[in-house]
């Protein structure tokens, strides 16, 4: 049972996400006042800002497996500094199958100066709204490990969620290690939204 200065936090984190998203629909379809508050009221009261997600994750071995994994996932409305930061684990559309998605470290933001270990390739700084995923597979070359080192920068914007549990088998699961800020945002949407009877049966073993 979480404590009540938990749901306080939980709540403040929910009306956060739904005026960002609100404010974001407003700004794309011209929402009248109307609209906006009953979409900000809808995202406050009935919906939740985590959502689970199954996949085989080799390439962020020893986090996730290549067998199915069930993630929680914590929703980002707009991906940037004031919510993904670097070391998170991040949920973003496949560069090549929009329809895709893929859990990536984010390694590198907008205005990172990138260097490569081959001396043929010229460092470049990451441009606006740019970042620079990798995965944490120690094991894979860099191009089997199908993160920004195959298909390049990706986009903040593909970025939709930010996986904060992970359940690997009905005996092996537990918070996902992201950076020390995004996980002190995370644990009052773990302890209220988190529920592993109900991951274990998404779970496809």
């Amino acid at each position: 049972m979480a404590s009540i200065s938990t749901w306080f936090r939980y709540m403040a984190h929910k009306l956060e996400y739904s005026l960002t998203l609100s404010l974001k629909s407003h700004r794309r379809e011209k929402l009248s006042d109307r609209e906006l508050i009953q979409i900000v009221f809808k995202n406050l009261f009935y919906g939740k800002i985590s959502f689970l997600h199954s996949d085989k994750v080799p390439e962020m071995s020893p986090t996730m497996t290549a067998k199915e994994n069930t993630l929680l996932i914590r929703k980002i409305p707009i991906a940037n500094t004031r919510f993904v930061f670097i070391g998170d684990a991040v949920v973003l559309k496949d560069p090549k199958d929009s329809d895709k998605y893929l859990v990536r470290r984010l390694a590198a933001v907008e205005g990172f100066e990138m260097v490569s270990g081959n001396e043929k390739e010229e460092p470049f700084v990451l441009e606006k709204d740019q970042c620079w995923v990798i995965a944490e597979n120690q094991d894979l070359k860099a191009k089997e490990a199908y993160d920004s080192r195959t298909f390049g920068p990706v986009s903040t914007a593909d970025i939709v969620g930010r996986a904060i549990y992970c359940l690997r088998t009905a005996v092996d699961h537990g918070p996902v290690r992201n950076s020390h800020t995004a996980m002190g945002h995370d644990s009052p949407i773990l302890a209220v939204e988190l529920d592993v009877e109900e991951m274990a049966k998404n779970h496809k073993a």
